[in-house]
């Protein structure tokens, strides 16, 4: 595997139709609002998304859900430990002067690909080792170009769960909660020394881009149905220099972008980026 080129900042509009992009637990899993009305998707959530393209794409993964599990392994601890080097030095049993921290990151990071993407921390019960590793790649919650507005509608089920005196009746009623059109900018960015540190390579950053690429296969739900969620745009840029000479933050504001109320569709909106000093992104329209 080759070593980084150079950092890589990258930023993605993606569109939601009549769809919950990612509900809140603690606001009865409405949309995420922020004070101002405008919708936003966690980091943890595009990572999710980032990690099962990840396994579909056949890359090894650490944190995998329970219904995408791919190697029979029911918790992180049976997943670390099921690892024959990792054991070796983290496994039970190991004392704390005994462990070498930076060989268990290393072993770690060689063998799960988003641990040498996003790091994680090694950290269970019942073992007195513990270790982190700091991941290169960063990705900001996505926020909404405009405000939302939140669809609520009122649904019922025709069946009992359970039979019996404490059983609810069949027409027990619940809401679900969708967003009608909305545009989503999301940004991230590759830090070569972390990339240097975990391994994470020219090759793994490839995978990234065909993950982001693709962010929504295999990603349908009843809050999401097929094609309610698409990436529109996807601007990749790729530095030769470790530091560029324009940071993240600089690139991020090059954007121009034409306000819209109450959006229709993606095309409504006029987006631009333009720079001095930095170098043209790829860009990848309808993927």
């Amino acid at each position: 595997m080759s070593e980084l080129k150079g950092k890589i900042d990258f930023t993605l509009f993606v569109s939601v139709h009549n769809a919950n992009p990612n509900g809140d637990p603690l606001n009865g899993n409405r949309p995420r609002i922020d004070l101002d009305g405008y919708g936003e998707i966690s980091d943890v959530c595009i990572k999710r998304k980032l990690r099962n393209r990840f396994q579909d794409l056949g890359q090894k993964v650490f944190v995998q859900s329970d219904d995408r599990s791919d190697d029979g392994f029911k918790s992180l601890k049976d997943r670390a430990e099921g690892c024959p080097r990792l054991k070796d030095e983290f496994g039970t049993g190991k004392k704390k002067k005994d462990a070498n921290r930076d060989a268990c990151a290393r072993i770690a990071c060689e063998e799960w690909l988003d641990v040498r993407a996003f790091g994680q921390v090694f950290a269970f019960k019942g073992e007195e080792i513990s270790f982190g590793v700091r991941g290169p790649v960063s990705i900001h919650q996505a926020v909404s170009l405009s405000p939302v507005d939140v669809i609520s509608m009122q649904i019922t089920k025709s069946v009992n769960s359970e039979a019996g005196k404490e059983s609810k009746a069949s027409d027990t009623m619940g809401t679900k909660h969708r967003i009608g059109f909305a545009v989503y900018k999301v940004m991230g960015s590759v830090n070569v020394q972390l990339a240097e540190k975990t391994g994470f390579s020219q090759e793994d950053a490839e995978i990234l881009k065909e993950s982001l690429k693709t962010l929504f296969e295999n990603d349908a739900s009843s809050a999401r149905p097929e094609g309610s969620m698409e990436l529109c745009r996807m601007y990749w840029w790729q530095h030769e220099e470790k530091i560029p000479p324009v940071s993240s933050g600089r690139i991020q504001r090059g954007f121009y972008i034409r306000q819209i109320d109450r959006p229709k569709s993606f095309e409504e909106y006029e987006i631009d980026w333009n720079l001095d000093g930095c170098i043209a992104p790829e860009v990848f329209d309808g993927v």
